[in-house]
């Protein structure tokens, strides 16, 4: 009689167990069910399917074919005929909103100052951190190559879709190679999978961004870094541009400041202002001011930009007379002092869109941005370093991180180099200057 007992007991609670598991199957089934048309919907709300609702989203519908059209095209080939690039591939409400005869008034209003960037598709995940901080029109331009122009194109895509300030503020170019072509992402389902948001996308945009190291681009493809800094410079349309790399950080409210400066001051044509550059420890947090910042290099957790790479590349911008120069209230940003530009300095600055475009035959690593600066120089600029305005990059750059090619790299460019100058000889025949 016990043992019966023990028996029906053991029935029911295994039954009980039975009916758990079989309520879990059957939760489950329904949850993969509802993600998988919640990701149908999704897919649907981002091409404009037979599963999206009619007009629910007309201002994303457009941006679609906003970006079908820009495809379609085609591209352009630059002035070398090696990369293919597509102007325009997916364009903010800010610049579509601006109509071509309202652009110099808008200009000289409220769109004094654009930023220009560029990347590869593994370092894009620093947009988000710099829209954070900018919070103004933003030009970025993107080099992909192989598959990662798929990728590319469907991630900016996803995140024009998603982020409602880069929907606002942010124009996207994409560069390839000539041989290579963008294509209109319907297809590629998989790159698609899990995106539900603009968090969704970036964190996918985190996975990428060990795949390559610096300019180690597969198939040993060089990275066209001056014919991106002119293509993001060339898709804005402010009176000044700051062209910088997209893992460097500007001050906070540097776009207000510098357009209350404009208006209080004339600046002319043959002058650009430096903004002088910084690397923090990986784990300091962005300094904000320029009182955050000289407290930071205070006690070294700030120091000049290639300090261990290069000093001699950043050293001209004058650190020490720039920390301790006085601010003129927590807000005014002005002129500290102006430089004459000396070989090797290679500043990051703001200046006025008619500033020489940079060269384009050089890639990769090495006299860049320095050929640019050089120019500057032999055209008759003055180097006008601001007072409060400043850049940061996010980590120590230290000796052995590099891909393995940066020695020859630099090398084969310092040969060009030596070329360019004599170029400029011819360029400028009236200038007594050189570098």
């Amino acid at each position: 009689m016990h043992l019966s007992k023990k028996c029906s007991v053991f029935k029911v609670v295994l039954s009980a167990l039975l009916i758990v598991a079989l309520l879990q199957l059957i939760y489950l089934s329904f949850l993969s069910r509802f993600h998988g048309k919640q990701q149908r919907y999704r897919y649907s709300e981002l091409f404009g399917g037979s599963g999206a609702k009619k007009n629910a989203y007309p201002d994303k519908n457009t941006r679609k074919e906003r970006l079908r059209y820009s495809l379609s095209s085609g591209g352009i080939f630059d002035n070398s005929g090696q990369y293919r690039v597509y102007k325009n591939l997916i364009k903010s409400d800010f610049t579509t909103n601006l109509k071509p005869e309202a652009a110099a008034a808008e200009s000289s209003k409220t769109n004094v100052l654009a930023l220009a960037t560029h990347t590869t598709i593994n370092n894009l995940h620093h947009l988000e951190s710099l829209l954070e901080r900018w919070q103004n029109p933003l030009s970025v331009a993107i080099f992909a190559h192989g598959e990662d122009v798929k990728f590319a194109t469907a991630l900016v895509y996803a995140l024009s879709f998603f982020c409602p300030q880069i929907q606002a503020l942010v124009d996207f170019h994409l560069v390839c190679l000539s041989g290579e072509m963008a294509s209109f992402p319907e297809q590629d389902r998989e790159h698609f999978v899990g995106l539900e948001d603009c968090a969704s996308v970036f964190s996918r945009l985190e996975t990428y961004k060990d795949k390559h190291k610096n300019y180690a681009i597969s198939g040993n493809v060089s990275y066209p870094n001056n014919l991106l800094r002119n293509v993001a410079r060339g898709g804005t349309s402010s009176s000044f541009v700051l062209v910088i790399d997209i893992d460097m950080m500007p001050n906070a409210e540097l776009h207000q400041q510098f357009q209350a400066m404009t208006l209080s001051r004339e600046s002319a044509s043959d002058e650009v202002f430096v903004l002088p550059a910084f690397e923090i420890r990986h784990a300091r947090k962005m300094p904000t001011t320029k009182p955050e910042l000289v407290q930071l290099y205070q006690v070294g957790e700030v120091r000049p930009f290639y300090e261990e790479l290069c000093p001699r590349c950043q050293a001209p911008t004058n650190y020490s007379q720039w920390v301790n120069s006085r601010i003129r209230g927590t807000s005014n940003l002005d002129v500290a002092y102006t430089l004459t530009w000396v070989d090797p300095w290679e500043p990051f600055y703001i200046g006025p869109r008619t500033v020489p475009l940079y060269d384009e035959t050089f890639k990769q690593y090495g006299f860049n941005r320095i050929s640019q600066a050089c120019e500057l120089h032999v055209a008759g600029y003055r180097f006008s370093v601001l007072s409060s305005a400043f850049l940061v990059h996010r980590g120590f750059k230290i000796q052995g991180e590099f891909h393995a090619r940066k020695d020859e790299e630099n090398k084969r460019n310092r040969v060009l180099f030596r070329s360019f100058k004599e170029g400029l000889k011819t360029k400028y025949p009236s200038s007594t200057r050189r570098c």
